[in-house]
């Protein structure tokens, strides 16, 4: 019986030869860039292993500042007749036993930086603020670049600005302050009212001045990067721009704020000459913030080092291992506020 030949479906390509005609690879394709891939890879190995060793650089550096100030601190820690927490005395002569101490001089660098933080923080934020969602386009831009210049300048400039102009004019806001303030004791002048107000207020009115223009910048930019969305949709709502503000620009910005304010107040902390030039180094405790003297842990080993000797000299390196703990301790607060309120940050806006 003869079978009838069928056709093939339709949807079936007639049958080819496949080995005769191997299908030719397409452009674009793994095959095709094997010749830049070998780059590629190591151009990214060379990139990974500088990252990671500018990383491990940084903190051997950070292990061997640490070193070297503990041992040299041992050396006048053993030495020092008195206790070196809690003592007020800071004496390190030759030919005298050596009574030193870090409490009035960590007092003072935390209450200058304290005072400067309190006064320059929210003015930082609302001159950011400004420029960054009320000025005019071509306002912002020229105070973005006064504030940047300001940022940069040395601090003996402010320094030599702070000794002329402003300790000068720092007598009437002293006596302001003693007038109405005065029952709170620590702006009260005591027995040296009316002198001259080389005081712990006017170092921290300094540093304020000296630490609002980095604190600024960093805000500014901050807010800049705030998604335009996030605006729109609180304005669709109904919101007016200070809610708008309230309700999304700020919390966006709030970790960076924070690591805005750290930044200022590092440099208030470990500022030297601003402070050395201003500040008439008196080593007696008082909680009058306004009467002349006090001192600072930067500016008593700037002013001291270079007549010190033997225990006088690892004495000052001792301050400073106290400076750079307090610095380390600062930092690792921010961390911890910014990994708590991470929920509030951009990351998972």
């Amino acid at each position: 019986m003869e079978i009838p030949e069928t056709a093939p479906p339709a949807d079936v390509p007639p049958s080819q030869d496949l080995a005769a005609s191997p299908r030719a690879p397409r452009r674009g394709t793994a095959a095709s860039r094997l010749s830049g891939k070998g780059s590629s890879r190591l151009g990214d190995l060379l990139f990974s292993a500088s990252s990671r060793g500018s990383g491990i650089l940084l903190l051997v550096i950070m292990a061997a500042i640490a070193i070297f100030l503990s041992i040299r601190s041992v050396i006048a820690i053993h030495a020092d007749t008195g206790n070196f927490l809690t003592s007020f005395n800071w004496n390190t002569a030759i030919g005298t036993p050596p009574d030193f101490g870090i409490a009035l001089l960590a007092f003072g660098t935390i209450v200058s930086a304290l005072i400067a933080m309190v006064l320059a923080v929210p003015v930082s934020i609302g001159v950011a603020l400004f420029i960054s969602h009320y000025a005019p386009r071509r306002m912002a831009q020229a105070l973005g670049y006064v504030v940047d210049l300001l940022a940069a300048v040395p601090s003996i400039v402010y320094g030599l600005w702070g000794a002329l102009f402003l300790v000068p004019h720092m007598l009437g806001t002293n006596a302001w302050l003693n007038t109405y303030f005065g029952w709170t004791y620590i702006f009260s002048e005591g027995d040296q009212a009316g002198t001259q107000p080389r005081s712990l207020f006017t170092v921290g009115v300094l540093l304020a001045i000296m630490i609002l223009p980095i604190v600024t910048a960093v805000t500014r930019e901050i807010f800049l990067q705030v998604p335009r969305m996030y605006e729109e949709a609180a304005l669709a709502l109904g919101a007016t721009r200070w809610e708008v503000i309230r309700t999304s620009v700020l919390p966006f910005a709030r970790s960076g704020i924070i690591s805005a304010s750290m930044l200022g107040l590092g440099r208030a902390l470990g500022e030297t000459m601003a402070v050395a030039t201003v500040l008439s180094s008196n080593l007696v405790f008082s909680l009058h913030l306004t009467a002349p003297g006090g001192s600072t842990i930067a500016q008593n080993i700037a002013t001291q080092f270079g007549e010190a000797q033997g225990v006088g000299r690892d004495a000052l390196i001792a301050s400073g291992l106290v400076l750079f703990l307090i610095t380390l301790l600062v930092n690792g607060g921010a961390r911890l506020i910014i990994a708590r309120r991470k929920e509030y940050s951009g990351a998972n806006a």
